[in-house]
């Protein structure tokens, strides 16, 4: 058995070449297979090695080949037609590249930002909200039974009523975080909106805008019929968006600060989650959205001097002061009081927010909401009726 083994590793030992023929013994393979199973298994013919070199020598030449191909026709048109036309004038000059189009493919539809006038994309960011909430003390609950009791008056109105006394905070609440359609209240945050772009310097409020097919709209204001290409101050258009309730002017002014899109980002910025605008205006269908609440703490942060600058806050209260709709909560005031509001109808839902200052010295928010049959009465009686509850609860 020992000579056996003895033989059997000679023999392996030249297949792997370690040693010459001369000292391999035959052996009967039915003995190696029967002594050694095991070993038989590590023996395979050795590659070839002049196959080897010539596949390895065709594969050269062939990866050789294709870098020459791609060298003499690929990147001679590239250098030409990019490469060139970056670093010297382009060969081509009647073809205009925008370079920033082919780093950047998606921004003119993929956006949520605007930046030096320019389109671009910002990501989530975890910050402070820009505008500071109503602190809310005891609720007045005088006011939210009489104003229950008025709604069983008026069954076919359903109302959101919401009232903050700026003396005590006590506060008056009736559905004010549910979802109403905007109307034309949706003015006030493109407002404040516009009044930050200028505070940062980004427009600024004798800047002009050139009144065009695209902007003239229906519905509200006069500057529908104005004369195309007519120039109009920024100051012009936003106190006839306020006074007038234009709507030509509303969407010149969103259009300059972003549009729609930087709209609804400014709100988020403000800490504010259900206002939002979808529509260029008129919104006829309602699909511009906000809530009592939201609107309550807009008008709130217009006196916050780390939301708005001074001469910002006036501009503001001087366009809202002189408001031209004074039928609504105005109509339920008593003699001597002031309003400064925006209004908003678009039909089905009738709505006036705004800052009441009462001869007695009382201040108050008081924002009411009404959805109502399409254009029915009893909606705007609904509102000067609740704002008389509530500016004799409030002076008294």
């Amino acid at each position: 058995m020992p000579e056996l083994a003895r033989k059997y590793e000679r023999r392996e030992r030249y297949y792997y070449g370690e040693i010459s023929p001369n000292n391999v013994m035959s052996i009967p393979s039915r003995q190696i297979i029967h002594t050694q199973p095991q070993r038989i298994e590590r023996i395979r013919p050795v590659p070839n090695q002049k196959k080897i070199k010539k596949y390895n020598l065709i594969h050269k030449v062939l990866s050789i080949g294709v870098m020459i191909l791609i060298g003499c026709t690929i990147l001679p048109a590239a250098f030409n037609k990019v490469t060139k036309s970056m670093i010297f004038k382009s060969p081509y000059p009647e073809i205009k590249v925008d370079y920033k189009q082919l780093v950047f493919p998606t921004v003119n539809y993929l956006n949520n930002h605007l930046f030096n006038n320019e389109l671009a994309l910002r990501g989530a960011e975890v910050k402070k909200p820009l505008m500071e909430p109503i602190v809310e003390n005891a609720r007045m609950v005088g006011i939210e039974n009489a104003i229950k009791n008025l709604m069983s008056a008026y069954p076919t109105i359903h109302p959101s009523v919401y009232v903050w006394d700026y003396d005590t905070g006590h506060y008056a609440d009736i559905n004010g975080s549910e979802l109403f359609s905007a109307a034309s209240i949706i003015k006030i945050p493109v407002l404040l909106q516009l009044f930050r772009s200028i505070d940062l310097n980004q427009v600024s409020l004798y800047d002009e805008m050139t009144l065009t097919e695209y902007y003239r709209s229906e519905g509200s204001g006069g500057l529908q019929f104005k004369a195309e290409n007519s120039k109009y101050t920024f100051d012009y258009l936003a106190r006839v968006m306020i006074t007038d309730s234009d709507n030509s002017a509303t969407n010149m002014i969103m259009s300059k600060i972003g549009s729609m899109t930087d709209v609804n980002q400014g709100i988020r910025d403000w800490g504010l989650k259900h206002t939002h605008v979808k529509t260029w205006l008129p919104d006829l269908q309602g699909t511009n959205h906000t809530t009592a609440k939201d609107l309550a703490v807009m008008l709130y942060n217009i006196e916050n001097p780390k939301f708005l600058s001074m001469s910002s806050r006036e501009r503001i209260f001087d366009y809202m002061g002189h408001v031209k709709n004074n039928r609504l909560i105005q109509a339920g005031l008593g003699n001597g009081a002031s309003f400064l509001h925006k209004t908003g109808d678009i039909g089905k839902m009738l709505g006036d927010a705004g800052i009441v200052y009462t001869p007695n010295g009382k201040k108050y928010i008081v924002v009411i909401l009404a959805n109502r049959p399409y254009n029915s009465q009893a909606g705007k009686d609904f509102i000067v009726h609740a704002s008389e509850i509530i500016y004799n609860y409030m002076v008294k």
